[in-house]
Order: structure tokens, then C-alpha cells, then sequence
């Protein structure tokens, strides 16, 4: 069964709020090899003008996952995460995250085509630190999923 085209322009209700901590960038930013001391050390951080601890760019990509399983997991949406693989993700910053961000997410479908058994889900993940005022915008992830069809 192919995957469900009426996804297509859906958007999920935003996510409870992620909460980054110094901890959990410290251990992203070491499992990428990252050496970066903004990442690792809240004086380092502080030194570099930041207000805490910086998560590395592709941190983001937790945050994105997250927001992307009520995509994945729906039934009716029809995705066999067993024949997923990544194709593409790309970033689009406003600024940082940092430990400290409670970081929401608004995901939505953006485009899904199929060719020759393959399916192409484009998502887009808006994400959002939660502040007193009003919700700031962080970065935006878009993500291309290869689904591949079933095999006759």
C-alpha cells in the first residue's frame, strides 16, 4: 500500500515543549566529535557572548524527530519506518539554541512524491522557543524521507 497523498499539506498540533540542557548538548555535541567549547562548557559559552550553553547546528535534528513521529506513527499516513532512510536535511536558523530553551515544534507535510517504488516525504519542522511574551522562532528543519515502495 503506497503512502497516503491527503498528508500533503497537513500540519500537526505543536509539540509539548523539549527543555535543552547543558547535558544533553554536551552529550549530542560529543557523540558528533564535536570540540567546540561553546557546546561543552557554560564558561567557554558565556566568553563567546552566548547566554549559555550552544547546541551544535544538527542538534536540532532531536527536536525535529520528535515532532516528525506523529507523521511516521499515524496508521493512516501509511509510512513503514522499516524501508525509511533520510535522503535530505537542511536548517534554517534565527538564531541558536541554547540550554535553557524550551523549543516547540509545528510539523508539517510539505510534499510527497513517488517514482519508480519510491516515495520522497518532504517535511517541515518550525521550531520555537516558548518565552513570557510570545514564542520565538529558532530554526526551521526540513527533512526529505526515502520511502521505499514494497517489492512485487
Amino acid at each position: 500500500m503506497s503512502i497516503n497523498h491527503d498528508y500533503v499539506g497537513r500540519e500537526y498540533p505543536r509539540t509539548t515543549a523539549y527543555q535543552v540542557s547543558r547535558e544533553k548538548i554536551a552529550e549530542f555535541a560529543r557523540s558528533i566529535g564535536s570540540q567546540n567549547p561553546a557546546c561543552l562548557s557554560y564558561e567557554a559559552a558565556r566568553g563567546f557572548g552566548y547566554p549559555d550553553v550552544v547546541a551544535p547546528t544538527t542538534f536540532a535534528v532531536i527536536i525535529a524527530q520528535r515532532a516528525e513521529a506523529q507523521y511516521i506513527e499515524d496508521p493512516q499516513a501509511r509510512v513503514d519506518f522499516s524501508r525509511v532512510v533520510h535522503a535530505d536535511e537542511r536548517f534554517s536558523y534565527s538564531r541558536p539554541i541554547f540550554a535553557g530553551d524550551n523549543l516547540v515544534t509545528v510539523l508539517h507535510v510539505e510534499r510527497i512524491v513517488e517514482r519508480g517504488g519510491l516515495a520522497m516525504v518532504t517535511t517541515r519542522c518550525d521550531i520555537y522557543a516558548q518565552g513570557s511574551d510570545a514564542d520565538e522562532h529558532v530554526v526551521t528543519v526540513r527533512s526529505t524521507l526515502a520511502v521505499r515502495g514494497e517489492e512485487s
